[in-house]
């Protein structure tokens, strides 16, 4: 599986830092953004970045980090095949992708610490989706609002 991460100004230094964390772990990944601490950057052009390496890289997903991780959200969902979340938390990481099939974990760099988003990241990576009759059947629906 390939991970795609980025950040803007807001979320640069904890990227750096889960970037360690995923090579320390032996996962593959790619730093889409940005390159350097700029606090003139803006997120939703590092946020469609990952997305659209998401929805064209069969199974990879992504990781997005600004200030708050909200409006990194929203851009992403705003991509065609992308299901992104805010996640705070392990369960939400896990469980977005195991029931929604999540492709995209926004954090916020300004809200949590080093530690606990090493844990949601290795909670969100190493997810699958269920396959379970209702998770596809929601799934479905969630897609055909796409079209």
């Amino acid at each position: 599986m390939k991970i795609f991460i980025g950040a803007d100004h807001g979320g640069f230094e904890l990227k750096e830092k889960i970037k360690e964390f995923l090579a320390k772990n032996n996962y593959g990944f790619e730093d889409t953004g940005n390159a350097v601490f700029d606090k003139q950057d803006d997120y939703p052009d590092f946020t469609l970045a990952i997305a659209n390496k998401v929805v064209s890289t069969p199974d990879s997903k992504g990781i997005m980090i600004c200030g708050s991780g909200v409006g990194a959200c929203i851009v992403a969902n705003k991509i065609k095949g992308i299901r992104a979340s805010v996640c705070h938390d392990t369960y939400s990481a896990h469980q977005g992708v195991e029931h929604d099939s999540m492709n995209l974990l926004c954090l916020g760099g300004r809200i949590i610490g080093f530690e606990l988003a090493f844990e949601i990241v290795k909670s969100f990576v190493s997810a699958s989706f269920s396959n379970e009759e209702r998770h596809i059947r929601r799934l479905e629906k969630v897609v055909k609002l796409e079209s």
